[in-house]
């Protein structure tokens, strides 16, 4: 594994009706909820939600990072490197039924705030939520930020924003400038956050939250433009983020999908019979997307599933109308160009960025990673500072205390591939794997089929340098799939792929083939064939064998690089499509192109929600992935830290992919399963918590020991991470309302609770505390 700069989006997708001309503090309305009700609002209907208001931002920016190629000057990131203003809009743009104005880059302006804490004057008005494009430099970056209410109040939030060069957003630029002036062919991205606000009080400013200065290695927060969402009074729907999909409802039906915002005052119940179709010319709507329950302030993203008519080519795309009613008519409805079947996929940026990860990753949440392979023989480095499976990179440099370590321990002349042959997997039993992850309550598991030392774990036609023909002598990918299948049927199957090696001849990640770090004489790569293009004749083709001959759910590429990546994942895309009983499959960040399912930090989670989908991996290990020998039982993660972790990231849209370290005989050390099976446990009383769940819209998270998520149209759940007291007060307006039930899982019983100014409180008996462990859930039922 490698820390790679973190592709996701920070915060959520904004999105409202009609733009609005740009306003400032001095020249705003005073009140933007002074709109006339419809006739429909007046009689029990649906009322007009109100357009988003600009602010602008001008007297704030402070930091100029928006070049064009005639004038420089500009230092987004404190390192000289700033955006194209030829590839960003300039003035209004609208993203999502949101107007923004966007600033330009005239010479020597400013054109972005950096967050340090500035507070921003807003026209005053009673509010849903801020909306921002925003973006970080080094590396993702977060805070609390602060709404200030005229009547002296203040509620608070996170608010963050990606990694311009390593994340995804909804303003993308091909390339970037350099300090000297340089196209770095790498794209860089603009992307929406959203503060949740409270409806019921007048906002009258903000503070952003406090990161750091734009300087090298630090990350920073910079805000571009500012909109502000209005609440509308009564029943008020907006829809949001409406498009066609190339994922599939488990009917079959093509999805269509839409976020529905409760934009008005009145919670929304099953009596309001509250549907999403899709009106298209070529095919019909098969499963409307029913929303039971809403409150006010809260959001829905649903999927409708849609079949072409008879004679619809594949891929052929109609203007139609994505359209919410509800108490016998429309309640809001937007226009969009809709595709219409699935093509196939053709090896370009616009085909394969219309895939999606599959919904059974997405409800999937919680999956194991599997680290094994020559590596696993040494297994050493220094504890909770060094990846192990970095053993052999890591041995190259004197300063490095692999280097000393190797030398003390087996000796100058004790080469690398010496580990081979001690590679053994004698006691590698598939079936007490797979058995282990799903008593884990895991939903899928992905295996390192090649790491950066190049030694792949299946029957390569391809390369040599593979578990069958040295080491094992048995195909390791192929053993753990059948038993997978077999044993565990209902767990999805990944596969890792590093994208480049270390130390292959034909082109070294290292900048040089293998050699001896000590005596820096060239060394053979074994089971290497010469003269062969890296790229058209090992990788793509070894990428390849996996698909077509393993047929793995999950693509799990690293490092990026150099590829072929736009023909194989078509390809990949194509046979899982094209199958006799198709499957959905999905592909991580790290293939070296832009298109991508989901994105992956390493040992990181987030104070907000990421919209785009996310999956957290890291080891048991405090830091490592592959089996480190020098790590004692007691610095694991503990049980605990395991479920801690897991909400965490499930709150915030995110999956969990946590890592195990096999031994170099195939057995899993025993803390690491104990580890697994207590988790598993947990998941059995709570899942239903995490499973199929999705985040809360209005806050991911409550101080340091609440998290929420949410099944839609059915319950709400309290994570508490950490045990209650006689009674559990939620400072947060949790949708419940009088007739509804709230239960703790694991106990059963209901439990009397109350609604206070503050926000709800329900009491805890002693039994109920007494029956969980590591997070307690409270469960928040819908019953009408």
């Amino acid at each position: 594994m490698t820390e790679l700069p973190r592709r996701h989006v920070l915060g959520m997708t904004a999105g409202a009706a009609v733009g609005a001309a740009l306003l400032s503090p001095a020249t705003a309305d005073a009140s933007p909820l002074a709109t006339p009700a419809d006739a429909a609002a007046a009689d029990g209907g649906w009322g007009a939600v109100p357009p988003a208001v600009p602010v602008a931002l001008d007297r704030w920016f402070d930091n100029d990072g928006i070049d064009t190629a005639s004038a420089r000057g500009g230092d987004f990131d404190g390192s000289g490197y700033t955006y194209p203003a030829e590839e960003l809009p300039t003035g209004a743009v609208e993203l999502d039924g949101v107007r923004y104005v966007f600033p330009g880059a005239a010479a020597g302006a400013k054109n972005n705030i950096v967050a340090l804490g500035q507070r921003i004057d807003l026209p005053p008005g009673r509010y849903l939520s801020a909306l921002f494009l925003v973006a970080a430099s080094y590396g993702a970056a977060s805070g609390q930020a602060t709404v200030h209410y005229a009547d002296g109040s203040t509620s608070a939030a996170a608010l963050g924003g990606p990694d311009w060069y390593g994340g995804s957003g909804q303003l993308t630029a091909a390339y970037r400038y350099g300090p000297d002036g340089s196209k770095d062919p790498h794209p860089v991205v603009v992307a929406t956050a959203e503060l949740p606000m409270d409806p019921g009080r007048e906002a009258v400013a903000l503070t952003l939250p406090v990161t750091n200065p734009a300087q090298p290695d630090k990350p920073a927060l910079h805000v571009f433009a500012l909109s502000l969402q209005p609440a509308a009074e009564g029943r008020a729907i907006a829809l949001r983020d409406a498009r066609s999909t190339t994922t599939s409802l488990a009917s079959g039906a093509q999805s269509v999908e839409a976020t529905v915002v409760n934009a008005g005052t009145v919670t929304l119940l099953a009596s309001d019979a509250l549907s999403v179709e899709v009106e298209v010319d070529g095919a019909r709507t098969l499963e409307a997307a029913r929303i039971p329950r809403l409150h006010p302030g809260d959001q829905a993203r649903v999927r409708i599933g849609i079949r072409p008519r008879a004679g619809t080519a594949p891929g052929t795309v109609r203007d139609g109308h994505v359209v919410a009613r509800g108490r016998g008519r429309d309640a809001a409805s937007v226009a969009r160009q809709l595709t219409l079947g699935v093509p196939d996929f053709a090896p370009t940026d616009a085909s394969l960025s219309s895939h999606q990860a599959p919904y059974w990753f997405q409800d999937a949440k919680f999956g194991i990673f599997i680290h094994w392979g020559v590596y696993s023989v040494p297994a050493w480095a220094p504890v909770g500072v060094q990846y192990a499976e970095w053993y052999w990179s890591q041995m190259q440099d004197p300063k490095n205390p692999t280097y000393a370590y190797h030398r003390q321990t087996y000796g100058e002349s004790f080469n690398y591939d010496d580990f081979i042959p001690r590679f053994t997997a004698e006691r590698f039993d598939p079936r007490s794997w797979v058995e282990l992850f799903r008593d884990a309550g895991a939903q899928y598991h992905v295996l390192t089929s090649k790491h950066h030392e190049g030694f792949a774990l299946w029957d390569s036609k391809v390369s040599n340098r593979n578990a069958v023909q040295m080491g094992p002598k048995k195909d390791l990918v192929r053993a753990l799939f059948e038993a997978s299948k077999r044993y565990a049927p209902e767990l999805h199957r990944g596969l890792y792929f590093s994208m480049p090696e270390w130390f292959n001849p034909d082109s070294p990640w290292q900048g040089h083939g293998p050699r001896n770090p000590y005596t820096l004489q060239p060394l053979p790569y074994t089971g290497y064939t010469p003269g062969k293009d890296y790229i058209k004749d090992l990788q793509a083709p070894q990428m390849l064998e996996l698909v077509e001959g393993y047929d793995p759910e999950i693509l799990w590429c690293d490092i990026g690089g150099a590829n072929d990546s736009h023909r194989v994942l078509a390809e990949y895309f194509n046979h899982a499509k094209n199958r006799p009983r198709p499957v959905e499959v999905t592909v991580n960040n790290r293939s070296g192109i832009g298109p991508h399912d989901f994105t992956t930090p390493e040992y990181a989670t987030y104070d907000t929600v990421v919209t785009a989908k996310w999956e957290a991996s890291r080891g048991l290990d405090p830091f490592s992935y592959g089996y480190n020998q020098a790590t004692p039982d007691d610095r694991y993660m503990s049980t605990e830290e395991v479920v801690h972790t897991l909400v965490d990231i499930v709150s915030k849209n995110g999956n969990f992919l946590l890592d195990i370290g096999p031994r170099a005989d195939g057995t899993i050390p025993e803390v690491m399963q104990r580890r697994l099976r207590e988790t598993g446990q947990w998941l059995k009383t709570n899942g239903e918590a995490i499973y199929g769940s999705t985040y809360w819209a209005r806050m991911p998270q409550l101080g340091a020991d609440l998290r929420f998520t949410v099944r839609p149209g059915r319950a709400f759940y309290i994570h508490s991470l950490a045990k209650p007291g006689a009674t559990l007060t939620v400072e947060a307006p949790v949708p419940i309302r009088a007739g509804d039930q709230v239960t703790m899982l694991g106990h059963g019983r209901p439990l009397t609770w109350r609604t206070t100014g503050g926000g709800l409180v329900i009491d805890v008996p002693p039994a109920a505390r007494a029956a969980g462990s590591h997070t307690w859930v409270f469960k928040v039922e819908w019953l009408r």
